[in-house]
This record gives structure tokens, C-alpha cells and sequence, in this order.
């Protein structure tokens, strides 16, 4: 069973899609550029998101689009919410005694605010957020906190978290609840794709007690 376990925020422990979409849908008007349905933004956003915004909106600068982006964040009419799950397998973790960190490219000041309302920060070792790309930092993580690359697993719900995972020559877990669709992340080749948390976690059980 892992001993160490790495996990993304957005779509892996809170459901931020709704005023993400409306943020960038923000950003996006700003510029004359239409809007995105759900469909069309699952399909086209991805990480490192200066990409994906070079893509949308090319030639504009990153820096300029971020207090646009948190404040329409912040005003959006759907706010963020730990997903069903989320709760229950971070206090699993507690009972278990897995060593818990975020690595997340969440804003860090958003994520401040979102891990104090939603009393979820402290279930975790430390908190990396603000990581533009988390293949960047992944290894540094590892040294640092003096993880094995055998007992630990990074969990999260985008491709990039499954690139980080394999940069990092650590297990990759995939779950279904954030921003790419389960066929991308097939395609992305995880060491382990489930549909929720709770999956995962009997998966975990199950592992813990044939040895």
C-alpha cells in the first residue's frame, strides 16, 4: 500500500469547474473572444494553463489576465465545494497514517482561502499551490520530504498529473470527478483509473490486506 500520497486540488478534492469556467469566460470576454460552454472548455483547457491561454488568447500576456481572473472567481454565482468523498478519504488517510501533501497549480492565495473555508488544509504534511508546472517541483517534493518513489503515488484528475507522476518515477492515480474526461486519461497511460475517491481508497484496503 502507498505510504505517500501527492494529490491535486481542483477536480480531485474540490469541484472548482464551475467558477473556473466563469472566470475564464471573464478573461476570454475581456478580449472580444466568445465564451465556452462546459463541453468545449473540458476539452480544450489543460495544464500548464499559460498554454492553454496562449492558445485562446495569443501574444497576451499571462500576468495581465490574473486579477481579472480572481476577482471573477470570486464573484461567480457557483462556489467551490469538496467533492462527495473528498472528506472521507483524506480522515481515512489520517486514520492510516499516509503522509498527505497538495501539489496543485491553483492560485496560491485562492487556495489559501479555499483550504481555510473548507477546513480541508489541515489534513496535509505541506501544501505546494501556485506550481505552474508540477514536473518542475515534483522531484525537489520527493528529496525534501525524503519520499520513496516506490510508496508513493500522485493523485489527480488531469493528464499533467499523470506526466508529473511518471516525470517524478512515482505510481499514478487518475480519478474521473475534475477536468479531463476519462478517455484522455486512459490515453495518458495511469497506473491506476478509478471513478472517485472512494474506489481508490478500497482499492488501498483491499491492497492493505492481502499483505
Amino acid at each position: 500500500m502507498y505510504q505517500n500520497l501527492l494529490f491535486d486540488w481542483s477536480g480531485t478534492l474540490v469541484n472548482d469547474l464551475p467558477p473556473t469556467l466563469f472566470a475564464t469566460n471573464a478573461v476570454l470576454a475581456s478580449h472580444q473572444v466568445p465564451e465556452m460552454d462546459l463541453a468545449e472548455f473540458r476539452r480544450r483547457f489543460r495544464l500548464p494553463y499559460p498554454e492553454f491561454y496562449e492558445e485562446v488568447l495569443p501574444g497576451v500576456a499571462i500576468d495581465s489576465l490574473e486579477n481579472l481572473f480572481r476577482s471573477s472567481f470570486s464573484a461567480s454565482p457557483e462556489q467551490v465545494t469538496v467533492l462527495p468523498h473528498a472528506r472521507e478519504m483524506m480522515e481515512w488517510c489520517r486514520s492510516q497514517e499516509i503522509r498527505c501533501f497538495v501539489l496543485s497549480s491553483m492560485d496560491s492565495t485562492i487556495f489559501t482561502h479555499q483550504a481555510r473555508e473548507l477546513k480541508m488544509g489541515h489534513f496535509f504534511e505541506e501544501i505546494y499551490s501556485g506550481v505552474i508546472d508540477k514536473r518542475d517541483r515534483i522531484g525537489d517534493i520527493l528529496t525534501t520530504h525524503g519520499l520513496d518513489p516506490a510508496t508513493t503515488a500522485f493523485v489527480g484528475d488531469m493528464v499533467h498529473d499523470i506526466d508529473t507522476a511518471h516525470h517524478g518515477g512515482i505510481a499514478s492515480v487518475a480519478v474521473t470527478t475534475g477536468y479531463d474526461p476519462e478517455e484522455r486519461l486512459r490515453q495518458a497511460d495511469p497506473r491506476h483509473l478509478f471513478q472517485d475517491l472512494t474506489e481508490f481508497r478500497e482499492w488501498l484496503e483491499s491492497n492493505a490486506a492481502q499483505t
